[in-house]
């Protein structure tokens, strides 16, 4: 995730364990909209990355994809850092329901989601920033 350019544009970090993934980023005023708060898209990027990093912990061959993901956003953020902690709700053998809640820097719930992940064909190699 570090190496993607949006990511890097945006500051996001991840932290991955078992079934379950944290994903924090800066909440930067150049990613604002025009009613002067941080755009839903950062709020996307948070959620999925942290449902989708919960459920990759799973899996160690391959790279699993977003099939689907269901956003809520709640509450608008202009400052401080924002986490989303996504984790692993059920599996079966071709699709896993990952779900994540976002929270501002006072520990507020400011947004949540859910999506569905299935396996893919990219090997998780080096190459593509695996390690």
């Amino acid at each position: 995730m570090h190496s993607a350019p949006f990511v890097q544009l945006a500051g996001a970090r991840a932290e991955i364990s078992q079934g379950q993934a944290e994903i924090t980023l800066p909440v930067k005023r150049e990613l604002f909209h025009a009613a002067d708060a941080l755009h839903g898209a950062l709020y996307f990027l948070a959620l999925d990355n942290a449902a989708f990093f919960a459920v990759n912990s799973l899996v160690e061959d391959v790279f699993v994809l977003t099939v689907s993901f269901n956003i809520y956003l709640l509450q608008p953020v202009d400052h401080g850092v924002i986490k989303a902690i996504g984790k692993v709700v059920n599996s079966t053998k071709t699709q896993y329901l990952a779900e994540a809640v976002l929270y501002d820097t006072e520990n507020r719930e400011i947004a949540r989601g859910s999506g569905v992940f299935v396996k893919g064909k990219t090997k998780l190699t080096p190459e593509i920033g695996y390690k």
